[in-house]
């Protein structure tokens, strides 16, 4: 059953900490799909992931290189879509393969690759707040099983 939520995030920082709390919870084939205008916070969010599966190395938005990987508990797969004129592209670049089935995969700017994501994803949709420059809405939506689980472990969605 897929499930749905909104949290608010007032800086950053608080960004990240969601981010962490995805990160600590993760398991092997955890797909985040993020989406969100320019800005929005989706690289915090993916800096948050990154600390919560323990990496080290700098985590950096992939925009002009697409995907990076990084070693931390699993490994984690930081994929940017923003650059891809069709999703097709996004096989053809090897950023959707076998190989995340044994880690975590991040992707930015997600809504450029509708309909070749997974269906067991957490899709989380970051929105400016007009009315507070550093406030975010993210709006997440779980679909399967697994995303559903870590909706519940991660955001305390209630299964």
């Amino acid at each position: 059953m897929d499930r749905s939520g909104v949290i608010t995030s007032r800086s950053a920082a608080e960004t990240r900490a969601v981010g962490r709390s995805l990160g600590r919870a993760a398991t092997p084939g955890t797909l985040l799909a993020l989406t969100g205008p320019l800005g929005a916070g989706k690289t915090q969010l993916a800096k948050g992931v990154a600390e919560g599966l323990g990496v080290r190395s700098v985590v950096n938005s992939p925009t002009f290189i697409l995907m990076n990987e990084h070693d931390g508990r699993l490994r984690l797969f930081h994929a940017d879509a923003y650059r891809l004129g069709e999703p097709e592209e996004a096989l053809a670049a090897g950023l959707l393969d076998e190989r995340q089935a044994a880690g975590v995969t991040v992707v930015e700017w997600a809504d450029r690759l509708e309909g070749w994501l997974p269906h067991d994803r957490l899709e989380i949709v970051i929105a400016l707040e007009p009315s507070d420059a550093r406030s975010r809405t993210l709006r997440w939506q779980a679909h399967g099983e697994a995303a559903t689980s870590l909706a519940a472990d991660a955001l305390g969605a209630s299964t």
